[in-house]
């Protein structure tokens, strides 16, 4: 049988694993999956218009959210780059954003489908459906297609 020294030292650990498990869900909590809905937004170096804008992202560009403060929210993207958005630019729309050199965007879920377009790394776009691997997409001006999963985040 355990003394009661044991007992205490497994309280003990088992509050500091029961901390660690609330710390970790908040932050979980915060993390989200949002995208730019205006057609450009200035992304900022800080919460707010006085902040320099570091650089712009178009419509439709993903973002994980690391943190909320009031009406900003501080994020990361595809590469890792992280800044600020208004809360007022983004908003919960599936997105992807190409991630390879260049990408065939085709005309229907799979390869033996033509090739609408090519685009480069960076080029976010609207998620309209999936099919076994493939994404149909729409980019923000109006151009659709089919591009697989592997060459978006």
């Amino acid at each position: 049988m355990a003394g009661v020294g044991t007992q205490r030292s497994l309280m003990k650990i088992y509050s500091a694993v029961l901390i660690i498990i609330i710390l970790l869900g908040a932050n979980l909590a915060q993390a989200e999956r949002l995208a730019v809905s205006a057609g450009v937004a200035n992304v900022r170096s800080g919460p707010g218009t006085e902040y320099e804008i570091l650089w712009k992202v178009e419509k439709y560009h993903p973002i994980f959210v690391i943190e909320k403060t009031d009406s900003w929210y501080h994020f990361r993207d595809f590469e890792g780059d992280k800044g600020w958005l208004h809360d007022s630019l983004v908003s919960k729309i599936k997105t992807i954003i190409t991630k390879g050199e260049v990408n065939n965007i085709r005309s229907g879920p799979g390869t033996k489908f033509k090739i609408l377009f090519t685009v480069e790394k960076g080029i976010p776009f609207k998620v309209l459906t999936r099919k076994e691997g493939w994404i149909h997409i729409q980019h923000a001006d109006g151009d659709k297609g089919w591009i697989h999963a592997s060459l978006v985040w």
